[in-house]
């Protein structure tokens, strides 16, 4: 499991009812501040069309499992520690927060839209949502732009000496973000900035460390609780909101994904993860089918639970990052089984990218590899797309 998607959100919004629907783990849920302490990480999964039935071939995965031609593919996810304004000044659990949400690739936010939790986490009602959306994109803002300023800092030190280049300090310094210093320039010039810092006022730092943790650290909107009539109204509004352009927004409810999965265990139902409806198929009483009719509803209406579908718009949609099935041209993986594997590989990877992906040693041993739909020979610098099946061709 490569990636790792950071769940996050104030208090209270059901940041945990969230993490356990997706994972089916027991971390505590409440509605007080700090029910998550520690970062839990569980398995979840992101949903992959199976290659196999158009090699005429059923798959045995190593990993996940395969469910009627959707394969279910491992990620991690990390339900991190409660967050409260002023966590980039160390307020709440504050570093810590930082710390552990750094380790993500992608942040999928859970926000209330029922407004029923204030900034606080605590009961109220009438809370604008979009108050939640903007402190968390400030407080990760902040955050960046403390580090972006001792990046400065270092530059005008003369750490690299006289024939200094600012991308190189700020890169550097904010190594952790997973950036460099090409996509540090480059930014830089996007926003119309010299690459000199002493040419840049408050207002250019702040939008500098802005757009550097979008481009490193992108969030999607969980919008949670929207089985709620005053959530659709609310997520109506923000979504119209120009200022919200740039955010994926995912109509979700959590409730609804575990009492499903909760069902389907428990032969109730019959559920797939992720898709738009489901049948019952045991004994239930007047008062729970009303209420699996109520479920039924919302996921008929929005087009599943939501719960998948962030995971998947974070990896997928968000992040650019692509499924590739390592086989053979006769739906072959290896002699143990077929199609056993399914990895997630970077928006752009190529063949040669594949093979160090499955060990360094085919990396460096690689010939070619195969396309196994066209049964074409592909270079090492092919780019790959998603679902893509490749056999790779190496000495080693």
């Amino acid at each position: 499991m490569s990636y790792k998607i950071g769940l996050v959100g104030k208090p209270s919004v059901g940041k945990s009812s969230f993490f356990n629907a997706a994972t089916m783990n027991d971390v505590p849920e409440g509605a007080y501040p700090f029910t998550t302490i520690d970062p839990s990480i569980g398995e979840a999964y992101v949903r992959v069309e199976c290659a196999a039935p158009e090699f005429d071939e059923s798959c045995t995965p190593s990993v996940g499992y395969c469910d009627h031609g959707m394969r279910f593919v491992p990620v991690k996810l990390v339900d991190v520690a409660g967050l409260i304004p002023g966590a980039h000044e160390g307020k709440g659990l504050g570093n810590q927060f930082l710390t552990d949400l750094n380790e993500a690739d992608v942040l999928v936010h859970v926000v209330d839209f029922s407004g029923e939790t204030d900034i606080e986490g605590e009961a109220t009602e009438g809370h604008d949502p979009r108050e939640d959306i903007d402190f968390l994109e400030n407080e990760l803002d902040m955050w960046y732009l403390g580090v972006l300023e001792k990046g400065i800092d270092r530059y005008r030190s003369g750490y690299h000496g006289e024939d200094k280049d600012i991308e190189v300090d700020l890169a550097e310094q904010m190594s952790a973000f997973k950036t460099n210093k090409d996509e540090i320039k480059q930014i830089i010039l996007s926003l119309g900035l010299e690459l000199d810092p002493d040419e840049w006022d408050d207002a250019d730092k702040e939008s500098l460390a802005r757009e550097i943790r979008k481009r490193t650290k992108p969030i999607i909107i969980a919008a949670n609780k929207m089985d709620k009539p005053v959530s659709q109204e609310n997520y109506e509004e923000i979504t119209a909101d120009s200022d919200y352009e740039h955010l994926t927004f995912v109509p979700t409810s959590a409730h609804a994904e575990k009492a499903l999965k909760k069902a389907d265990e428990g032969g109730v139902v019959d559920y797939r993860p992720g898709d738009d409806d489901f049948d019952i198929v045991g004994d239930v009483s007047d008062k729970q089918e009303a209420g699996l009719e109520q479920i039924r509803e919302f996921v008929t209406e929005f087009g599943g639970t939501g719960v998948q579908q962030s995971l998947e718009n974070a990896l997928f949609d968000v992040m650019g990052a692509i499924a590739i099935f390592p086989g053979s041209a006769n739906g072959k993986s290896d002699s143990q089984g077929v199609f056993r594997d399914c990895f997630i590989l970077p928006e752009g990877s190529t063949t040669e990218d594949f093979a160090y992906h499955l060990h360094s040693d085919i990396g460096d041993g690689l010939l070619h590899g195969i396309d196994c739909y066209s049964k074409r020979q592909i270079g090492s610098d092919h780019e790959l797309s998603h679902r893509d099946v490749v056999e790779i061709v190496s000495t080693n």
